[in-house]
């Protein structure tokens, strides 16, 4: 990768990464989960940037590789997770804390989505990320016909949850 490509990354990376802390988020469940995802997600748009053509909103396609790659590690718990080494770009990478202190009913709300399965979980993250319905079925590759339908689904699930 020439150096003005890894600048444009570390740019537009530093700029969009709370779009990989929110996808974390929902994917795990403790700090130290949350860091290793956080990195796994990054390497992978790190290794996939090059061939990023700007068909889509960058945040679109960050969101793709980000959902991808939670659902792909975290579907089956027995599989182990390898990394690659990444301390060659990663000391040159900003990451600001994400904030974990949020209200109680953000607390409830995470708790019932995490109750869903992971395309579920992937579809209410995107919806819940003000994402249209064209966007959520680009980026999940299913029809936006078949987008509302699961996210009507979805809302009904998650009110049974929320008020039993």
């Amino acid at each position: 990768m020439t150096k003005d490509l890894e600048h444009k990354f570390i740019a537009e990376f530093e700029k969009n990464q709370n779009i990989i802390h929110k996808v974390c988020r929902i994917y795990t469940n403790n700090q130290d989960a949350h860091n290793d995802l956080f990195q796994e997600i990054t390497i992978q748009l790190w290794k996939a940037y090059p061939k990023f053509r700007g068909d889509s909103k960058l945040s679109t396609w960050m969101y793709r590789i980000g959902l991808n790659t939670a659902i792909t590690l975290y579907r089956k718990s027995k599989r182990t997770i390898q990394t690659q080494d990444f301390d060659s770009v990663l000391h040159r990478i900003q990451a600001t804390e994400y904030d974990a202190t949020e209200e109680e009913q953000l607390k409830i709300m995470y708790k019932a989505i995490h109750q869903l399965s992971d395309i579920d979980k992937a579809l209410i993250f995107l919806y819940l990320e003000d994402k249209n319905y064209t966007e959520i079925s680009e980026t999940l590759g299913i029809s936006e016909v078949n987008a509302r339908v699961k996210m009507n689904r979805i809302k009904t699930r998650l009110k049974k949850i929320l008020n039993p």
